[in-house]
């Protein structure tokens, strides 16, 4: 199993939104190394929930439903979506203060390319986030 983090904007699609329609397709990635990310999940993969902009932390995990197809909004087949579906909610977010603090999670993906929409995410790091959103 390989971990990720996707980042939303709350007022374009928020961890509520999500779990109320409980599956979404993750569309609208126009950079090639998000795509390349995009394709490499699998189905089970787990996702980080981050909300950019407004609170900037990360509020919950989702699942990967279905892995890499045509982005439906594009006939450009350089593009691609997944499939998500709501995992869990974390009980406490974790912001990136704590993430930028923490020694386990200062060199994230997350971190180091601010500006990535869907990025990696290691075992170690993974697990340092449910801690710290327990």
């Amino acid at each position: 199993m390989n971990y990720w983090l996707a980042k939303s904007e709350p007022f374009k699609y928020s961890w509520e939104k999500f779990t109320k329609d409980k599956t979404t397709f993750w569309d609208g990635v126009r950079n090639y190394q998000a795509r390349n990310n995009l394709r490499a999940m699998a189905k089970g993969d787990l996702v980080l929930f981050y909300h950019s902009n407004e609170g900037k932390e990360i509020v919950g995990i989702a699942q990967v439903a279905r892995e890499a197809y045509q982005d439906p909004g594009t006939d450009d087949p350089n593009w691609v979506a997944v499939d998500l579906k709501v995992y869990k909610k974390l009980k406490k977010p974790v912001t990136l203060e704590q993430i930028k603090a923490d020694d386990i999670l200062r060199n994230m993906a997350l971190v180091r390319q601010g500006r990535l929409s869907v990025s990696p995410v290691t075992r170690d790091e993974f697990d340092r986030i449910l801690l710290l959103g327990m």
